[in-house]
């Protein structure tokens, strides 16, 4: 079965950045409210979906015990006993858990995309939780603080990396590739010590030119320019090596990106011999292709 970034290294990039303090970017899709219970006699959370009369009209209504079964690889649980054991098996890969309800439109729209996402990526797990099935699902979602479908949680190690509401398939495939993807010719970076080790393998006459993705884990131009950044760390592997750091993975990462003088994400620091000879700071494809040829020294005119 094909890695993730087979299929998702060909997406589309945005022009936007962020600031070190951003926040996770959401979608602009409509979302549907999820309304907690706030008395005994309506301890079951209610979802209901603000959709209009022609949207009931087209949508067809899900049977919620049947998404799981009839697509293999997106696994329904219906207990936070068995998200738990689902996150617990999983160790560190990455899983995926979408929280849908069975009468939302966007929830019916958005798991197509998830089925075909969890038959070409298979080193990602995928799980469905339908929040509106029974009192231990409607429990389940408030534990986990869900409010809207929806609602797509990032887990790895048991641990919440990351929460999207209300997206569509482009951003879905997206955050996958971001935060899922552990085979891509893209190096990971998780300290001063591994950047100063890569820049010394591709120091002196033949060493390539180092292109340095300095990011953040909930930066959505982060996460729109990384498919680039993964397809052009293929197309270019003869002449330029790619890799990666997310300033807000641990305290060593972020002293790092002090020291490197970045105040705004996504950076591209270029490294030759040891330097840092240039950066480029957003995340607008051509504009990064176009950087990288020049200090490759090919001359780009704009």
């Amino acid at each position: 079965m094909a890695s993730t970034a087979s299929f998702l290294a060909t997406l589309a990039s945005s022009t936007a950045t962020a600031s070190l303090s951003a926040t996770p970017v959401s979608g602009g899709s409509s979302k549907v409210r999820f309304l907690p219970a706030t008395a005994q006699r309506r301890r079951a959370v209610v979802l209901r979906a603000a959709v209009s009369g022609a949207e009931k009209e087209k949508a067809k209504p899900s049977e919620s015990g049947d998404k799981g079964g009839k697509d293999a690889r997106v696994v329904q649980v219906h207990s936070a006993e068995e998200l738990d054991s689902a996150l617990q098996a999983a160790k560190n890969r990455l899983v995926v858990v979408e929280f849908a309800a069975s009468h939302s439109v966007n929830s019916s729209r958005i798991y197509p995309c998830m089925v075909e996402l969890s038959r070409t990526c298979g080193d990602v797990d995928f799980l469905l939780v339908m929040g509106d099935e029974s009192d231990a699902t409607r429990e389940l979602c408030l534990r986990e603080g869900i409010t809207q479908v929806p609602h797509f949680s990032f887990y790895k190690g048991t641990e919440k990396v990351h929460e999207e509401e209300g997206i569509g398939p482009d951003q879905l495939a997206g955050d996958v590739l971001y935060y899922g993807d552990n085979h891509a010719a893209v190096v990971q970076l998780h300290n001063r010590a591994d950047v100063e080790a890569l820049m010394a393998e591709n120091s002196g006459e033949d060493g390539k030119l180092l292109v340095l993705d300095v990011g953040l884990k909930h930066c959505g131009p982060c996460v729109k320019v990384y498919p680039t950044v993964v397809k052009l760390s293929r197309t270019m592997a003869d002449t330029a090596v790619f890799a990666r750091m997310n300033g807000d993975e641990n305290d060593a990462c972020m002293e790092f990106l002090k020291d490197m003088e970045v105040v705004e994400v996504p950076t591209f620091l270029f490294i030759r011999d040891n330097k840092i000879v240039g950066r480029y700071v957003g995340s607008g494809k051509g504009e990064l292709i176009g950087e990288i040829l020049r200090y490759q020294g090919v001359r780009v005119t704009y």
